[in-house]
């Protein structure tokens, strides 16, 4: 009972922070907002810590919290189940959660919505637990459409700014789309079932593998779980940014910095990854739905990374990273190497997280200056920020011994062990993204702490419009109101005219960012390091996962294939300084020394001759043009084609006005007869009669 009790605490904590920090924003002091849900997360993450003990030593739960609505046959729940999965789930959230609420009193500082910031950062954390700890579809979905409310919420957050508000309406609404296929997958799993509860799907699952659905009327159709799966990896489409459904993450980078790092690196875009992992029992009764997971994922990695190489703007170089780390889980996926993926999702929000938040590092220093090409000999100014963010890096593209290395090599292996169709071309895409992933991280790292001291050169906007001039050195700990790339201009190749951002003014140098910001990247950063070589044996290769995820081993032997290969995390290291994979990396960051820091021309030259190439990857090969014409401007042709022919012609003009017109008709008509005149009436009467006889012959 005392275990259920902390249970309830992990996401409950947060959720206290949230509505102390919330109802009362406007006149509690901002410390006690910082305070309240420091200690509400920190709080939720000692008990993870306590709570994955315990289900490590062989001591899982699965029970409702209590009844929420009954209706028929059909009982809704909110309930938890606790185990392995879960937990792993539950530390990183927590962890990385509680990191991005310290940065965010530095990065924060000066906002003038600080206490309502820090509400929905803690409100985020509460529905990512939700999510991660339900037992039944209905707790899952309350958790799912909680994190993409919140998350609308922080994109806007500063919702004065028009881009700001359109980023959020596009999350908001491309999730939605995404949304409508997972709620389908969660009605066929009603309907088919009649429960939502995991624990009698899964267990009811192989006797309706062989179920099809009557699609048309004609006796064919697609088998139950294919569809089922496959609405299934929609909702995950969405949340997790796969191709199509990836546009709204890049544009969500009009969010403040913590938050970049909260939504993705470990909460609301890895919440796919997890569904389907949690789901591996219906996945894995469908090779079909496997393969259309490992085909997306693919596409996503690999075209995803060549975006990156193009952006200029730091936080947008991140975002795309993220794009194509999350098409590597997702082919893990695909693969049925589900541990493979979770625990890179593992690894991955540790230096992603990092990333990020060390990105937002350089930005505080550079007075809210992104784009990277005004940065550069930054190592000698910040050189915590500059070792995290070389950890980070490393950590990323798979430097054998650091965390990445471990998880994104066994995703490569994974998929070469697989027969799932579509393997062949995720394999590829994989190994290319390899080469691509380590060219635009270097890329980025080179321009930013590497090479000529490029700020300063030409005074900023702030210091010539309205806005106020950066603080001294050492004061400005959040800058601005924390406004990073507060300028007006947001587009992927974000121009280096100063006339449209903050920077630093003529002489001025960048500076170290203070404890409250440092002190997250160093915590993020050891675990970056060590958590692959630690964890990999027990969560790929041991008895970590035990039931909480299914494999059909003699269908799919993927994992006994990687098993079969792996002689401890340090021999794993060793071997892969003679692989491909480590080459293609190693090539990837040797070329972007080449041409960033030795012959900076090249790029320049290769961009004007590139033509079409350049032009398709500078529009993001046209998805969000492609979606305006015809998804967005499909939308508003059909809703203005309901206003004005369904609601102002059909409901209003017939229906409602129409009835009305017939009534004052059909009442003149009749007046017309109710003159007074006897010899009116009679005369009426008369031709009632003929034309009753009439009917009556007729009908004769």
């Amino acid at each position: 009972m005392e275990m259920q009790k902390l249970y309830l605490l992990v996401p409950l904590a947060p959720l206290v922070g949230a509505i102390i920090a919330g109802l009362f924003c406007r006149v509690i002091p901002r410390w006690v907002a910082h305070s309240v849900t420091i200690a509400g997360v920190a709080i939720s993450c000692f008990a993870s810590f306590i709570i994955f003990r315990d289900v490590m030593a062989g001591n899982t739960y699965n029970g409702p919290v209590y009844q929420w609505l009954t209706s028929g046959n059909y009982r809704f729940e909110v309930g938890f189940l606790i185990d392995q999965l879960t937990v792993t789930m539950m530390l990183v959230v927590t962890f990385v959660s509680l990191m991005v609420h310290i940065y965010t009193i530095g990065y924060m500082q000066d906002d003038p919505g600080y206490n309502r910031f820090f509400s929905y950062i803690s409100l985020f954390t509460f529905s990512m637990l939700m999510l991660v700890m339900s037992n039944n579809f209905m707790q899952l979905f309350f958790g799912w459409e909680a994190v993409g409310l919140v998350s609308y919420l922080l994109i806007g957050f500063w919702y004065t700014r028009p881009t700001a508000i359109f980023a959020n309406l596009k999350a908001f609404l491309v999730n939605r789309v995404g949304d409508f296929g997972f709620i389908l997958g969660i009605g066929l799993v009603l309907a088919h079932f009649g429960t939502l509860d995991y624990a009698a799907v899964f267990a009811k699952a192989p006797e309706l593998a062989g179920t099809t659905l009557d699609l048309f009327g004609k006796g064919e159709g697609v088998a139950l779980m294919t569809a089922t799966c496959i609405l299934l990896f929609i909702g995950a489409m969405g949340k997790s940014a796969q191709v199509p459904l990836h546009v709204w993450l890049p544009d969500s980078m009009e969010g403040p910095t913590p938050i970049s790092a909260l939504i993705h690196a470990a909460t609301m875009v890895t919440a796919g990854i997890f569904m389907v992992a949690r789901m591996s029992p219906l996945f894995e009764l469908s090779d079909t739905a496997l393969s259309f997971v490992i085909v997306i994922g693919a596409v996503t990695a690999l075209f995803m990374g060549f975006l990156g190489i193009i952006q200029n703007d730091i936080k947008r170089v991140v975002a795309y990273s993220t794009l194509s780390q999350l098409g590597y889980m997702t082919v893990a996926l695909g693969a049925s190497a589900y541990s493979v993926a979770i625990f890179h999702l593992m690894t991955h929000a540790f230096f992603k997280a990092l990333l990020f938040l060390a990105a937002g590092s350089v930005i505080i220093g550079m007075h809210h200056d992104q784009d990277i090409r005004n940065m550069g000999g930054l190592r000698k100014y910040m050189p915590i920020t500059w070792m995290t963010s070389l950890i980070g890096s490393l950590a990323l593209i798979g430097t054998p011994f650091f965390a990445g290395f471990y998880s994104k090599d066994s995703i490569i292996m994974a998929v070469a062990e697989s027969k799932i169709p579509g393997a062949g071309f995720a394999y590829f895409a994989v190994m290319a993204g390899v080469f691509v992933t380590a060219f635009y991280s270097f890329r980025m790292y080179f321009l930013v702490f590497h090479g000529e001291e490029r700020f300063g050169k030409v005074a900023p906007a702030s210091h010539h419009v309205a806005h106020p001039a950066p603080a001294p050195h050492g004061v400005d700990a959040g800058g601005h109101g924390g406004r990073d790339d507060d300028h007006g201009h947001h587009g992927d190749d974000s121009h280096a005219d100063d006339a449209h951002h903050h920077g630093l003014a003529p002489g001025e140098k960048p500076h170290e960012t203070p404890w409250v910001v440092t002190l997250p990247l160093v915590l993020l950063a050891i675990p970056s390091v060590i958590i692959g070589y630690m964890a990999i044996g027990p969560m790929l290769f041991g008895d970590f996962f035990k039931d909480s995820i299914f494999v059909d081993a003699a269908a799919h032997p993927v994992m006994d294939g990687l098993a079969r290969h792996f002689h401890g995390a340090f021999a794993m290291a060793t071997h892969a300084f003679g692989t491909a994979v480590f080459w293609l990396a190693f090539l990837g960051v040797a070329l972007s020394w080449f041409l960033y820091m030795k012959r900076p021309d090249i790029p320049a030259a290769i961009k004007a001759r590139s033509g079409w190439l350049y032009t398709l990857l500078e529009n993001k090969y046209y998805f969000d043009k492609f979606n305006e014409a015809f998804f967005a401007g499909g939308a508003r042709l059909l809703g203005r084609g309901l206003w004005k022919g369904g609601d102002a012609g059909l409901i209003d003009g017939i229906i409602v006005n129409g009835s009305a017109h017939f009534v004052g008709w059909f009442a003149s008509m009749v007046r017309l007869f109710q003159t007074g005149h006897i010899y009116h009436y009679a005369f009426t009467m008369i031709i009632g009669v003929f034309v009753l006889m009439t009917l009556w012959v007729t009908r004769a």
